[in-house]
């Protein structure tokens, strides 16, 4: 772990102070947070003290009903944790069944013209509604002010406020069996006819009658304006009431807007707390760097900075937190408390929180500093994507070879292949060979067949170099940039693919040609 020393923080602390607007009130709010479930009948002290021993004081926790707040919130301020009701809008969440039924005509609708209400995308729970319905706002105005009013709430954290996404992080496609190069209809929502009706009323066209709809600016902002026009209409029920207005959006302004139809920039939050979950983009922490000085240039000047991230059991986490730190972010939240799971990890995380805050105290009405640095878009200037994108290669030729061993050929190659290839959704060697070698409880046929795959694996890596020739642009489609590069040992052509939502290096994807590959293996 890095050592955040009182010097370093309060170089970087100055520099945080450039990246708010909110003078008056950002040094007032928790600085290391956490997402997590409330559930009925819960030992919520339990976690709260575990929260305490993190160095955690901030918790936005999701509940099934306002009641259940007002029996966590004096727990949760005996520990000397802020709380904050962390709500679904636009997709439903408790009594969901029971609301699809009711008001079917309120789901959203995708460019097949197919209705959440009765079919399914990615998984079951996903049933947005569409935010047009002047029905749909009342409800979520009515749910927002049943929970403003519980007493000694400090705010409303709200999350899944877009639409479903077009675009899933490239670490998810193989999950689901798919590839999102582009925008699919199926996965394309906003297709209402409400909003149909009301988009084709003021600019006079409909937008399923273009060739391709995906590339209409016009009909994307619309769709994103109409999520920003609720979310602002939340913000005004919490102001009303006195509490503080946060969210958990997509990574980034420009990101969200693409993938989402989430124009977050453009709502009026006091925190902002993006899910700069970097395993399920880049999986590299450059991923949380370049995120945070986008968003500390494009959110809303109201608004207080932080950075969301995956809770991680190591000292991968203190990187992850020095990345935010010192691009702009204000503090930290975690999804969850949970993942700190060993004492130990827990008590390094609360000497870096305890720092932190000292070095944030310390710094109070310190004259501000600009933060110069900008995202670097190029994937090959960045080692660790590189880096990665290389172990992937090896890890494909490696395959080819275990193919010969007496365990996998007795195997079916597609049970195999399914199996590898999620294995080989990591950033490095080691990650990989811990994936193969972990307990496989749904599959434990198939064990020997993976550690006979780690164990040539583990060999190749210590003997064989990759050879790779030039890079080959072969050729572009919006946000996706699609290269060949050759191992010129084995002749095996690679297809390397770069994707580039908002502007910055967001996914990657590496994949051998069928045919040099089937070659090589055979």
């Amino acid at each position: 772990m890095k050592k955040l020393t009182l010097p370093f923080c309060l170089i970087v602390i100055v520099m945080l102070s450039a990246c708010s607007g909110n003078k008056s009130s950002k040094n007032d709010y928790p600085m290391f947070w956490t997402w997590m479930d409330y559930r009925p009948g819960m030992n919520f002290d339990s976690v709260c003290t575990v929260m305490n021993e993190a160095g955690i004081d901030g918790v936005m926790l999701n509940a099934p009903s306002p009641d259940d707040y007002r029996k966590a919130i004096p727990v949760a301020k005996k520990h000397g944790i802020e709380v904050y009701a962390w709500l679904w809008t636009m997709n439903l969440e408790h009594g969901r069944d029971s609301m699809v039924k009711a008001h079917p005509d309120w789901l959203s609708v995708n460019r097949k013209g197919e209705s959440l209400a009765n079919t399914n995308a990615y998984v079951g729970y996903y049933k947005f509604l569409c935010p047009a319905l002047p029905e749909v706002r009342e409800y979520i105005k009515n749910k927002v002010k049943a929970y403003c009013e519980v007493e000694d709430l400090n705010g409303i954290a709200i999350d899944y406020h877009r639409f479903v996404d077009v675009i899933l992080p490239t670490t998810l496609w193989s999950r689901y069996g798919i590839v999102q190069d582009r925008e699919y209809p199926e996965f394309d929502f906003g297709y209402h006819p409400e909003m149909i009706r009301i988009f084709k009323e003021k600019y006079g066209y409909d937008p399923r009658e273009l060739e391709d709809p995906s590339t209409d600016e016009q009909w994307l902002q619309f769709r994103c304006d109409q999520i920003t026009e609720v979310a602002n209409m939340i913000a005004e029920v919490v102001h009303s009431h006195g509490k503080k207005m946060a969210a958990s959006p997509f990574p980034t302004p420009k990101m969200a807007r693409k993938m989402v139809r989430q124009d977050w920039g453009k709502w009026n939050l006091d925190i902002v707390f993006p899910m700069v979950y970097h395993n399920y983009y880049t999986g590299d922490v450059s991923f949380i760097s370049d995120c945070t000085l986008e968003n500390a240039r494009d959110k809303n000047a109201m608004t207080t900075l932080y950075c969301g991230m995956t809770a991680t059991n190591g000292p991968a986490m203190f990187d992850c937190m020095d990345a935010a730190l010192e691009n702009g972010a204000e503090g930290i939240s975690i999804f969850t408390v949970g993942g700190l799971r060993s004492p130990e990890i827990r008590a390094k995380f609360k000497a870096y929180a305890d720092s932190a805050r000292a070095s944030r105290a310390a710094l109070k009405g310190q004259p501000k500093a600009e933060i110069s640095k900008v995202a670097n878009p190029d994937p090959f200037a960045n080692k660790g994507i590189m880096s990665a994108a290389n172990f992937r290669m090896l890890a494909s030729l490696s395959l080819a070879q275990a193919y010969k061993l007496p365990e996998v050929k007795k195997a079916d190659p597609a049970v195999v292949e399914r199996f590898v290839t999620n294995a080989m959704q990591v950033n490095s060697a080691d990650d990989y060979i811990a994936r193969l070698t972990g307990p496989q409880r749904r599959n434990p046929e198939a064990q020997p067949v993976l550690n006979a795959v780690a164990g040539q694996f583990a060999s190749d890596r210590d003997n064989v170099s990759l050879n790779l020739s030039e890079y080959k642009l072969i050729k572009e489609y919006g946000s996706t940039k699609y290269y060949q590069v050759t191992e010129q040992n084995s002749g095996v052509v690679f297809d390397v693919t770069f994707y580039f939502y908002g502007g910055i290096i967001s996914g990657w994807s590496v994949a051998p040609e069928k045919v040099s590959y089937e070659k090589y293996r055979k």
